[in-house]
């Protein structure tokens, strides 16, 4: 028996037929992600509405779904979807393949997500320059925002302000 350990690239990955699930690649491996449960999606969801109204009303730039992947390393390649995510106006791209790093990064923690994978994408959007990563965590009930100079546990409401000006959203709102 042989087994292929030959390494996936991005633009393979863009090329891939469609097939109704949704991948990451993480150092050219092939990752196949499980559809979101209710509150997961729910949770998301919240915060996607609400950080995308924020920033269409004043033009700040553009925030994505889930089913955007972001290009976060090369060779190997490492394209990543965040639960929500959001890009400044002037680091917008016009081209149609995956994007480089977002500048905000938001991950929803899944009852199947093992904490240690959740770092390890935190890491990852760190190293490819996102400038905040936030980690919501349904379980504790708890938002963590990393930054690459250090953890803020979020008390009450979520700001990122040197990222999205003025955007608030308070925990309440996302655990209700």
């Amino acid at each position: 028996m042989t087994v292929d350990t030959r390494l996936m690239t991005a633009d393979e990955l863009l090329q891939m037929p469609e097939d109704g699930y949704r991948y990451e690649l993480v150092q050219g491996e092939l990752r196949k992600m499980s559809p979101a449960k209710r509150k997961h999606g729910r949770i998301a969801g919240r915060i996607h509405v609400r950080l995308g109204a924020w920033v269409l009303e004043r033009s700040l730039g553009d925030v994505y779904s889930s089913d955007t992947g972001f290009l976060l390393s090369r060779d190997p390649d490492t394209v990543r979807c965040p639960d929500v995510s959001f890009v400044r106006t002037e680091r917008l791209e016009e081209a149609d393949d995956f994007p480089s790093a977002p500048d905000l990064a938001i991950e929803v923690i899944s009852p199947t997500d093992r904490y240690s994978d959740v770092a390890e994408k935190k890491d990852e959007y760190l190293r490819a320059g996102v400038q905040a990563v936030v980690i919501v965590d349904p379980r504790r009930k708890t938002v963590t925002i990393h930054r690459a100079t250090g953890t803020t546990e979020v008390e009450s409401v979520l700001t990122v302000d040197d990222v999205v000006p003025g955007w608030q959203l308070p925990l309440s709102d996302i655990f209700a």
